[in-house]
């Protein structure tokens, strides 16, 4: 970041070769005391890498074989490494952040390469897209995924509109379900831990007929809080959810088969309360000391429903063809409770309900022969959504400002991607996608005498500070051309040109009282992206290396400013005039024997504001303020060291597993402010056992043992309505778990 010292940047270098050469020491010593024992060839055949399948270009193919950078952590690693959420992820891809959004525990902040959305309002587009199978989810409320019935998690880094269209600005994040296979199989899974954790996981699938599948699963997450409200005693980040999925398949002919899914999540966790920072200047109360404690003076109730169903089509028309027909619904509602300052006093009580709902359809066209993959389709999405927030200001007289509307949005896109394989070495690429969006937005903001609940009628508003009804329409063509040479059986090398495209939209906080232009649309954000990447195996398929290199344009860059001026909050979605990013990012894997293997992960990534021509709603002035301004969610410098050893016992087979996971100084905001955290490690460890029938495991897991306290949200008034609001959310402490599992 621009702020960071001379120091710091000094050490990363040293600390990215200090790495690299760790993996690689640990795949070589192990390989040359190998070569001195040649006679073994069973356990040399033994310690080699497994295939990765991945579907980055909508169709199942090999890691290495995809000029694309993405991380794919599969089901047994999943559960190895002790990832039980989608944010956890993060570790094990360069460059990435997923976190819990303040608030709630199912709410997602995703940001990859320096790109994403850190405010879940409705209306507000991720600039990363959440995939559950083939559907995209078009809100972050319910996106923070708990981990069950799942076959892998994809990562793909940078711009992949071309084929996954909406949204794919900064990448995507694929959740794959179990594909069902007809067979008779059953699950459980129970867990136990601290802070009370008991989880269960059930899943199974049969064939009801030798031409259709059933398979359904579900799971219940429940712990008690990390801390407590203090003046209430209710629980703070405590966790209570419960989710569901269904799945059918009819195999109608040998070449055509038709599959349902459905799944719904209801998280009934408590609101999270924030730690404050500094003492209240209204209350005199002075910061917990803990920080997972807090002080509220609203109900602690919170919902969030999610809900979804899908219908897929695949007719394999030929050798060749593919024709593929997605259609999906999915539908949330989230009501909740937002104390903003944490104190006992109803001031700045945010009281918040959003629902949202969408449907899409995708027809897709694929085609594969010797010499030419293609993939095109057509999509249409529709979406609304729509909310109200009540924020109540204890100033003088009580006020409330009551916040509210709906945006629709009609999407309409065609896309086109192909490539070549002009001889043995090289492939050619060459795609793009039209984009057309329509949208219609509906903005109110009253000011009301007293405490008013939203949407709830009645009263007359003592000022009418926003009140419109404006559409806009945005279209872009985004192409993408690469090139792949494969080198040899072992090394591929590829380059390409994306062009990413997010659309614009309203601001559904506008405050044309404090700016007169605010109900004009914020335009389209674009970002032009250079990446050149390797994808190799060395040492006999003992060494994985892959490696990309990526420059970034981003031009007209989408940030959500919220500042206080005097009683009020004025809000903006500005259009950066331009932005640059540059980074590496490295992928290694070692299998020093057939017990012991060592991962590498590292980004780097250099993101700087060019130009933010920013309204000042205080001074009425425009000014640039690019020099004050950082990248938000992005650190320089992501890291993960680990290692697995597989050794024999009582009979079956224990999986020892340990990372330490680092991430460079972060910005929570673009400003810089004291909620930002300082460059941090964690440390994991764990144990699972398998059996020796293949139907028990047993895992013990470890996270954070270290108990890292680190602020991951927050929110920064430092001088609203006569409080000092500056509270901060941290990640999860130390936990730990035991899992028992049976299948069959």
């Amino acid at each position: 970041m621009a702020h960071n010292n001379k120091t710091t940047r000094r050490f990363q270098p040293n600390m990215l070769a200090f790495a690299v050469s760790t993996v690689l020491l640990g795949a070589l010593l192990p390989a040359t005391a190998q070569q001195q024992n040649n006679n073994d060839n069973a356990k040399k055949e033994a310690a080699t890498l497994e295939v990765i399948q991945v579907t980055a270009r909508r169709t199942a193919e090999n890691l290495q074989s995809v000029p694309v950078a993405v991380t794919s952590i599969g089901a047994e690693d999943l559960k190895q490494r002790g990832i039980e959420n989608i944010t956890s992820v993060q570790q094990y891809s360069p460059n990435t952040t997923m976190q819990v959004s303040r608030g709630t525990n199912s709410t997602l902040t995703a940001y990859i390469r320096g790109i994403g959305q850190q405010d879940p309002l409705w209306g507000f587009e991720s600039g990363v897209g959440i995939y559950l199978d083939d559907v995209y989810m078009a809100r972050p409320q319910g996106a923070a995924l708990d981990i069950y019935d799942v076959e892998r998690i994809e990562v793909l880094r940078g711009p992949q509109g071309t084929l996954y269209g909406r949204n794919t600005i900064g990448g995507a994040v694929k959740y794959v379900t179990k594909a069902l296979s007809g067979d008779n199989e059953f699950a459980v899974r129970g867990t136990v831990g601290n802070y009370g954790q008991k989880d269960l996981k059930l899943s199974g699938q049969t064939a009801l007929t030798d031409k259709l599948f059933i398979g359904a699963a579900g799971a219940v997450f429940n712990r008690d809080g990390f801390g407590t409200y203090l003046n209430t005693g209710d629980e703070n980040y405590n966790k209570d959810i419960t989710t569901g999925r269904l799945s059918l398949q009819y195999q109608a002919a040998d070449n055509l088969r038709f599959s349902f899914a459905a799944d719904e999540t209801q998280d009934d966790s408590n609101s999270k309360g924030g730690h404050r920072l500094t003492p209240s200047l209204l209350t005199k109360e002075t910061p917990p000391t803990n920080v997972y404690d807090s002080n509220t003076s609203m109900p602690v109730d919170n919902s969030v429903e999610t809900s979804g169903q899908s219908l897929t089509m695949a007719w394999d028309v030929n050798n060749d063809w593919t024709i593929k027909a997605v259609s999906a619904r999915r539908e949330g509602v989230t009501d909740t409770n937002i104390d903003f300052d944490s104190t006992r006093l109803p001031s700045l009580d945010v009281p918040a309900f959003y629902e949202d709902e969408q449907t899409s359809h995708e027809l897709q066209f694929l085609y594969n022969s010797n010499k030419l993959k293609f993939a095109s389709g057509l999509y249409k999405f529709d979406g609304e959504a729509c909310g109200a927030f009540g924020t109540v200001i204890v100033a003088g007289a009580g006020v409330t400002v009551e916040n509210g509307g709906c945006v629709d949005t009609d999407s309409m896109a065609a896309y086109a991607q192909g490539t070549y394989q002009y001889d043995d070495k090289w492939s050619f690429t060459l795609g793009g996608r039209y984009t057309e969006d329509d949208k219609d937005a509906q903005v109110y903001r009253y000011m009301y005498l007293g405490y008013k609940l939203p949407r709830v009628q009645g009263g007359t508003p003592l000022q009418v500070q926003t009140d419109f009804d404006k559409s806009a329409s945005f279209n872009h063509f985004s192409p993408r051309i690469g090139f792949e040479y494969q080198a040899n059986d072992d090394m591929m090398l590829y380059g390409s040109y994306t062009d990413g495209f997010k659309s614009g939209g309203f601001d559904m906080r506008a405050v044309k009282s404090l700016n007169p232009s605010a109900d004009e649309p914020y335009q389209p954000e674009t970002v032009d992206t250079f990446e050149l990447g390797i994808k190799s195996e060395w040492l006999d398929r003992r060494l994985r290396l892959n490696a990309a290199v990526f420059t970034a344009a981003y031009d007209d860059m989408q940030v959500t400013v919220q500042r206080a001026v005097g009683n009020n909050v004025a809000s903006q979605v500005l259009n950066a005039a331009s932005a640059d990013i540059n980074g590496i990012e490295l992928e290694a894997t070692a299998v020093a024997t057939d017990a012991l293997q060592f991962n590498l992960i590292v980004g780097y990534t250099d993101a700087k504001f060019n130009e933010v021509v920013f309204y000042d709603a205080a001074s009425k002035t425009s000014i640039d303020v690019s020099n004050l301004w950082s990248f938000a969610n992005t650190p320089e410098l992501t890291a993960t060291l680990g290692t697995k050893y597989t050794v024999a016992l009582a009979g079956g087979e224990l999986v020892l597993n340990a990372n330490l996971a680092h991430r460079s100084e972060t910005q929570i905001f673009e400003l810089p402010s004291v909620l930002d955290s300082g460059g941090y490690t964690l440390f994991n460890a764990g144990a699972t056992w398998y059996a020796p029938d293949g139907h028990w495991d047993v895992s013990l897991q470890g996270r954070n043992l270290g108990n890292k306290e680190v602020r991951i949200a927050g929110y920064n008034f430092p001088l609203l309505a006569g409080e000092q609001t500056i509270t901060a959310y941290y990640n999860d402490p130390r936990t730990v778990s035991l899992s028992v599992g049976y299948r069959f």
